[in-house]
Formats: C-alpha cells, sequence, structure tokens
C-alpha cells in the first residue's frame, strides 16, 4: 500500500475546521481515502450502507474490474487459469500467491489428496439432521464442528497450524459436501480415492454405490473443475466480507469457513444459480420454448413482478468474463451427454439468444452470467438444486481460506466493528406501571 502524493481536504459549510486526509494507491483500481482518523478529529462517522464505497482492508489475492469485465487471481486473467489450469492448481494459486511448478504442484496434489477422509465420528453428525435437512444447513453444522476433532491446528497466530487448517478445509469440504447428498438420498457415504483428481474423486463419492462404482467422464470432470475455479474467489464480497470479519475476533478457521457458508447460503448470494434454474423450470412449466415471447415480455413490464434471474452482476458492468468460459463448457456437457435436445436446455439455449441480441437486454447489459450456465451444467451433471450453493461453498472455500489467512497475518486488521447512525429514541427515563397508561 503506497500513499501518494495527493491529500484530500474535507471542509465544511458550518464553519468548522477542514481535515486532512492521506490518499493510498492501489497496483490498480481505484485509489482509497484514509479516514481512519475521521472520528478523532470531526467526531462523525462515514454513512455507507453495504458498504459499496468503502474498503475495509488491502488485498493482494483477487482484482476485479467490473466495467472491463476483468477478474484477476494473483494478476492472472481468470480466462486463461480456466484454460490452463486445473483446481488444485488455482487453489496453491491463491493460498501461496503463485502457481505450483511441476514439483510442487506434486506435492500439493498429494498433500490435499492424503487430507480428503473426515474423522469417522462425523458420520454421527449426519444422522441427528433430518433426512430432508437443506446440505446447506448440514455443512454449516459439520465445517464448524470440524474444530471438535483437529485441535492440533487451531493456534491462529502460528503459521504452520494456519497452513494445516487450509489445506484441511479445502480438502475436505467435497467429502462433507458428497455426504450431504449421499445422506439426503438414503445412500451410504463412499469414501474419497487416491488415485483421483479432486473433481474426479468428488464426483465419484457423489454418483458412486457398493452397487457400481463410477465411471470418470473427463469432460464431465473438467466441466465440474471449471465450475470450481471460475467460483475460488471473487474479491471482498458478502461472504468473503463475513469470514473476515469472523476471523477478526480471532474466531478458528473452521468457525469462520461456518460463517462464510452460512452468509452463503442466501438466495442474494450463492443462490442465484439455483434461482436462474427455478427460472426456467418455472418457464418450462407455462409452455416452454412457445412461451419465451410472453415470459420476455413480463420481464420488460415495469409494471410486472417477473424477474430474469440469471442475468447482469452487480459487480459487473459488461459481460461477466466467467459467463463465457461457462457458456462453452456448458455446450460441451450438452453435447457429451446428447442432451442438445432436452426440452429444459432447449429452452435455456433460446433464452440465452433472445438475451444476447435483444437491444433491451443488450443495452442494459444484462448478459447471462455464471449463475445462468452454472446451474444448466450442474443440472446436466446429476447434481440436484439442492446442491448448487454446496458446490459453490465447496470451490469458495479456498477463497476464504487464502483471505483469512492473509487478514491473519496483516499488522493493520484489528477487530471489526462498524458503526451507525442511531435514529432510535434519545435518552429517556423508565416509568413506573402507573405511569405507563
Amino acid at each position: 500500500m503506497k500513499q501518494s502524493d495527493v491529500k484530500a481536504t474535507l471542509s465544511f459549510s458550518n464553519g468548522s475546521p477542514s481535515v486532512e486526509f492521506p490518499v493510498y494507491a492501489g497496483s490498480i483500481g481505484p485509489d482509497v481515502l484514509d479516514i481512519r482518523k475521521l472520528y478523532g478529529e470531526t467526531g462523525m462517522f462515514t454513512y455507507d450502507p453495504g458498504f459499496m464505497s468503502t474498503a475495509a482492508c488491502n488485498s493482494s489475492i483477487t482484482y476485479i474490474d467490473g466495467d472491463k469485465g476483468e477478474l484477476l487471481y494473483r494478476g492472472y486473467p481468470i480466462e486463461q487459469l480456466a484454460v490452463n489450469c486445473d483446481f488444485l492448481d488455482t487453489c496453491h494459486l491463491l493460498l501461496h500467491g503463485e502457481l505450483p511448478s511441476a514439483t510442487q504442484k506434486t506435492e500439493f496434489v498429494s498433500t490435499v489428496t492424503n487430507h480428503t477422509m473426515v474423522h469417522e465420528q462425523m458420520q454421527f453428525f449426519f444422522r441427528g439432521f433430518r433426512r430432508d435437512a437443506h446440505p446447506m444447513s448440514v455443512l454449516v453444522g459439520t465445517v464448524g464442528a470440524l474444530a471438535s476433532f483437529y485441535h492440533d491446528s487451531l493456534d491462529i497466530n502460528d503459521p504452520k497450524h494456519r497452513d494445516v487448517s487450509a489445506i484441511r478445509l479445502v480438502a475436505k469440504m467435497p467429502t462433507l459436501v458428497a455426504m450431504a447428498y449421499k445422506y439426503s438420498v438414503g445412500q451410504p457415504f463412499v469414501y474419497p480415492r487416491n488415485d483421483l483428481s479432486f473433481s474426479a474423486n468428488f464426483m465419484r463419492m457423489m454418483f458412486a454405490t457398493p452397487a457400481a462404482d463410477y465411471k470418470v467422464n473427463d469432460v464431465l470432470v473438467r466441466a465440474l473443475d471449471r465450475i470450481l475455479i471460475l467460483h475460488a474467489d471473487h474479491e471482498q464480497n458478502a461472504s468473503t466480507s463475513t469470514v473476515r470479519l469472523a476471523g477478526s475476533s480471532g474466531a478458528n478457521p473452521f468457525a469462520c469457513i461456518a460463517a462464510g457458508i452460512a452468509c452463503l447460503w442466501g438466495p442474494a448470494h450463492g443462490g442465484a444459480n439455483e434461482a436462474a434454474l427455478q427460472m426456467l423450470q418455472d418457464i418450462q412449466r407455462d409452455g416452454g420454448v412457445e412461451k419465451i415471447g410472453e415470459f420476455v415480455a413480463k420481464v420488460k413490464d415495469k409494471n410486472s413482478n417477473v424477474k430474469l434471474m440469471g442475468f447482469g452482476h452487480r459487480v459487473y458492468k459488461n459481460y461477466d468474463p466467467r459467463a463465457k468460459l461457462m457458456r462453452e463448457t456448458c455446450h460441451e456437457v450438452l453435447n457429451e451427454l446428447g442432451l442438445q435436445n432436452d426440452p429444459l436446455f432447449k429452452l435455456a439455449m433460446a433464452l440465452e439468444k433472445i438475451a444476447l441480441e435483444d437491444e433491451y437486454f443488450v443495452s442494459r447489459k444484462l448478459y447471462p452470467n455464471v449463475d445462468f450456465y452454472s446451474g444448466i451444467v450442474q443440472s446436466a451433471l446429476g447434481i440436484p438444486v439442492s446442491l448448487f450453493t454446496g458446490i459453490f461453498a465447496m470451490a469458495r472455500t479456498v477463497g476464504w481460506i487464502a483471505q483469512w489467512k492473509e487478514m491473519i497475518s496483516d499488522p493493520e486488521q484489528k477487530i471489526g466493528r462498524p458503526r451507525q447512525l442511531f435514529i432510535g429514541s434519545p435518552r429517556r427515563d423508565v416509568p413506573s406501571m402507573a405511569q405507563r397508561g
């Protein structure tokens, strides 16, 4: 973080003295105004609901330029990572700052692979849940419970403990997600296998049974791997900010990631791909492709409550770079499985075509986003809608833990304590019962 030669001056119309603040420049992106002394010098706070104009930390992990439609992990464009790397390459990059060499990759893959099993007693946690419990509810509980089993890596002030916890979380999350699925459908848990890749291992744990092993399909495994890469981190979003805020109190990493999962569960965050697929299913139920025109008309009608899900993005004011990659993967998977003519997928492609060509959507930059395509791909892979957000959590765990590690080692980090603009009653005295009327 480099202090700029430029300084900012805050002046007041009521004659109060002006206050000068330093400005810091990042390596790329907007400069920031350092207002840490604002309250001490003026007695005032800033007011920024949603923290839309507030940088709560400095970070070297992920950068987003929403106007350009650019997403960088440690400086590398997401387009290059998704094509040239696998998920564990990306994990190494996010956790350690650089892509691994061949030797480092072999060692890293071995380390992660050897931590994929969970303690056998974890199965008893699952038995405590109803069979129809939402997988995110199960994950919040079971990930938090990992702290009960791994006391040897809970010292957040020990760098080795932080590294071990990071590996354990990345490695065990697929096992827990698959266990949540197996429990919900009444099938036996499937143990991980060390001879399979990260994504292939997950798909086997999801779909193998004692009666029939899962046959690995490289196209489908690569599709899942790409989903994981594209969702691995996304700067200071709601769940990442939750992980950092929880971590700022000194909470253990398992508790912090459980907090991130709870936040991701919200439909405005991790549930977007589920909402996009639900929209497609609703259109299909109402008449399918032939009714798309009517649906689009309702979307354009200001007096209608119909929303177009899976299109546009709060940050990206251009085409979401992840969506371009997910679109290619989507078509690869549909071709591999022979689902091009499946009614639901034909509907999705028809809606995509309209959104990319219709002036109403193009002018408003309502392009299909990554959630639109990832929901279609996951559905084609056989992943139930209720587990979509669990897959998201599995991908984002490495980003969360990388951000947590960065925060713990930041000498400027303090316990999070947002301020407020109080609009309630001023001080008053408690009346007696007779006076309360």
